[in-house]
């Protein structure tokens, strides 16, 4: 630091960290950092740290963090900073970067996650302080196989620092991690500070209320001003063309023997936006984020094969979780590099802070479902000093006669650029709240269990709702229909002086290798090229020998399946199509549908369209405007009505619940209500009986849903249980209500859609 920069923070910091800021050459701390130190220092303050990507949040909070288990040592003691992010990766690289931070001292840094060999983990457990990198699963690890030892590895804890903060509230993971930590303090016996950090957050106290669940109040808040950063940005647009060769064309050249190449059955607006791709960002480093690991497959071979034909050097590498840990690790590698440019075709994997060094752009195919995450991307761009640069590729329908309205409204277009005009202004979304999250409870009451050998319904109680994360959500009553209904499934029994212990089946379940993990997981094969591990894919359907595929951005043919040994081996082929990953999209904000709207009636396209985009938003404007939808929330469409209630998804899956518990078929298409019905006074009616009389709860709304389970552990909620759960998680009964009184009027003069009038 320079000599007339004086830093309060940087006199208090401990000796070794002073060095590294002088090593680093800073001028001065930034203001974040200043701002933090001191309630980190004092070691009595939650801190929520906020933030762009490579705004120096991470210093913000190990400078002072460090500083205080390095003088603790000092005085002879084991002091230990817990660092829990989402990501191994983000581990792995966070680890490296501390290493670099305390060079000369003599301070044991330990990651521990799935990849970790057991050298590390013994030298950890022989000699427990330091710095611990840890997953949530990896720490509920030691949970359930240390539980008379945890005093002993977390005894002399001094923070916790969760990175990523944005990546947990609203799951059954950051369910799971508040759990974990509540967990921890009652094991050491005393508050323990915790270090929030994040790049994205919406509503920074409901942040912090997760930090400290229930004291959102008490956590200090640092948000780091981002400064005036240039921001180039392009939405890119393209009408669906037909594949060169039908499915019925290229089945006939394979039948008399021939090839078939990819790109002849492959989408043309795709292939337009490959070649564009490869136009624009060869020779650089850049992001291509994709919402569909399929997607990911399927552009990374395009462009694989692009660099091919033009005798140029590989530049494009898939990046996604299923893909083995070497792979991703040398694209990230050639990333950080920046020797040989380098693509990353990738899906959320690189979204969140890996060091993988400044990109020179963002490109995003398809919108993306949160401005949140679009604002997380866009957060690899534009660093030292340059301008972030954001392009999006939008593909939609082409129009024909027998187009209907809500394909010519072009939502995918709006909703892109509705998301652009939200990042401008500086808005995204608030965390989730409101969810039971009940199959991670019980799999919590299976951890605890596991933790003490034995537990008490009131220890359960103290532990998960007086002082734990299910405080206001969970009541006795539930946790005793719960414990009922684990007890009918064997997964607890109760012994003869009340203590709850596994039954045979709990046994099993905690035993299971996957159960650190509370969302959901499909069967995964590991496949295999000459023996190596390429990484590992999801079956969600039949796989055969003999059948195509795309992996790893390169073509296969399955040549030997071990159903035993779950491995798929693999050679190389000439075709392919990219394998289904599953997975669902994301749902949507009611700002963004709010803003959607506004572009709409505007018929202003923004500066930053294509022509292409520009053409297509045109086209939405247009069919918006001739049926005069900013007065018309209703259109007769064929058979069916258009409803667009300009509401989230949620509000508007539960409008369509709620017509359907009266009869009415309904689902939500996009950002619209699609009723199969011609009969808008019955319509009308139905949704005025909806205002009129009300479900008592969204509980009772939910009870006609036939399929409820989602979560890893719903199909051991008792029916009541499983039924609240989902209407928590995917109902507005409120909302709803309020939208379709707003509706009701719409239902008066309902106007038809015609081909004619948009011609």
């Amino acid at each position: 630091m320079s000599e007339d920069a004086y830093s309060s923070a940087f006199e208090r910091f401990d000796p070794a960290i002073q060095r590294w800021i002088w090593r680093q050459g800073w001028e001065r701390l930034r203001p974040s950092q200043e701002e933090a130190a001191a309630p980190i220092l004092s070691g009595e303050r939650d801190v929520l740290i906020s933030a762009a990507t490579a705004a120096g949040k991470t210093e913000a909070a190990f400078l002072p963090a460090l500083s205080n288990v390095l003088r603790v040592r000092a005085r002879g003691e084991s002091p230990l900073l817990l660092y829990v992010a989402p990501l191994k990766a983000l581990i792995n690289d966070q680890t490296l970067r501390l290493e670099s931070m305390l060079e000369g001292v003599d301070l044991l840094l330990t990651p521990w996650h799935g990849d970790v060999g057991e050298t590390a983990r013994k030298r950890f457990r022989a000699n427990p302080g330091g710095v611990l990198f840890i997953t949530p699963e990896s720490l509920e690890a030691f949970f359930v196989h240390q539980g008379n030892r945890l005093i002993t590895f977390f005894g002399g804890v001094q923070h916790v620092i969760v990175d990523e903060l944005h990546a947990f509230p609203g799951s059954e993971r950051g369910r799971q991690l508040q759990s974990l930590l509540d967990r921890l303090e009652i094991v050491v016996g005393r508050r323990i500070p915790r270090i929030g950090l994040s790049a994205t957050m919406g509503d920074l106290r409901l942040a912090a209320g997760y930090l400290r669940h229930g004291e959102g109040e008490s956590v200090m808040l640092v948000e780091a001003e981002e400064g005036e950063q240039a921001l180039r940005v392009q939405v890119r647009g393209y009408e669906h063309a037909p594949p060169r060769l039908s499915e019925k064309d290229a089945a006939k050249v394979e039948a008399s023997g021939g090839e078939v190449a990819i790109e002849d059955v492959t989408d043309g607006d795709s292939l337009v936006i490959r070649d564009d791709l490869f136009r624009v960002l060869r020779g650089s480093n850049h992001l291509v984020f994709a919402n569909a690991r399929s997607t990911v497959e399927l552009f990374s071979d395009l462009l694989r094969r692009k660099c091919r034909a033009e005798k140029v050097p590989q530049e494009f590498f898939p990046h996604h979780g299923s893909l083995s840990k070497g792979l991703r690790q040398d694209t990230e590698a050639r990333l950080k590099e920046g020797s040989k440019p380098t693509t990353a075709i990738c899906t959320s994997t690189l979204e969140m802070g890996i060091d993988i060094g400044s990109v020179a752009s963002i490109a995003q195919i398809g919108s993306p479902y949160q401005v949140s995450a679009l604002r997380q991307r866009l957060g690899r761009s534009g660093r030292r000093g340059e301008p972030a640069v954001l392009r999006i590729y939008i593909k939609e329908e082409s129009i024909t006669p027998q187009t209907p309205l809500l394909d010519r409204l072009r939502g995918e277009l709006f909703q892109a650029t509705a998301m652009v005009e939200l990042l401008l202004q500086g808005w995204c979304e608030a965390p989730v709240k409101g969810r039971l999250h009940l199959s991670t409870c019980l799999q919590q009451i299976l951890s605890l269990i596991a933790q003490y050998g034995g537990v008490s319904a009131s220890d359960l109680w103290r532990a998960l709702a007086i002082h734990g994360p299910f405080a206001g959500t969970l009541t006795q009553q539930m946790l005793a229909d719960l414990l009922r209904s684990m007890g009918q499934h064997d997964l607890i029994l109760q012994a003869s002086d009340g203590l709850l212990l596994h039954g045979e089946v709990g046994e099993k379940i905690v035993n299971h290798y996957d159960f650190y993990v509370t969302f959901p997981t499909t069967e995964e094969f590991t496949l295999y090229h000459q023996g190596k591990a390429i990484g590992m894919l999801p079956i969600g359907g039949p796989m055969a020998v003999g059948q195509l595929l795309i992996f790893a951005g390169r073509r296969w043919r399955v040549e030997a399946i071990d159903d035993e040994a779950k491995a798929i081996m693999l050679s190389p082929s000439s075709g392919g199509v990219p394998p289904l990953f599953g997975g669902e999209g994301g749902q949507v904000d009611g700002e963004v549908r709010k803003a959607m709207r506004a572009l709409y009636e505007s018929e202003a396209a923004p500066r930053y369209l294509s022509r292409g985009a520009r053409q297509l938003f045109e086209q939405g404007a247009s069919a918006f405007r001739i049926h005069d939808l900013a007065a018309n929330q209703v259109v007769l469409d064929g058979d069916q009505l258009l409803c667009l209630p300009w509401a989230s998804d949620v509000i508007v899956d539960t409008l369509a619940l709620a017509l359907v518990t009266r009869g009415i078929a309904a689902a939500r298409e996009q950002f619209a209500l699609v009723v199969k019905s011609r009969d808008a006074e019955s319509v009308r009616d139905a949704l005025a009986a909806f205002v009129a009389s009300p479900p008592s709860s969204a509980e009772v709304l939910a009870e006609v849903v036939p399929t409820q389970a989602k979560e890893k552990y719903d199909r051991y909620l008792p029916p009541a249980l499983l039924n609240a759960d989902y209407a928590a998680r995917a109902l507005d009964l409120p909302g709803a209500l309020r939208v379709a009184t707003g509706l009701l009027p719409a239902f008066e003069t309902v106007i038809p859609y015609t081909q004619t009038r948009l011609e």
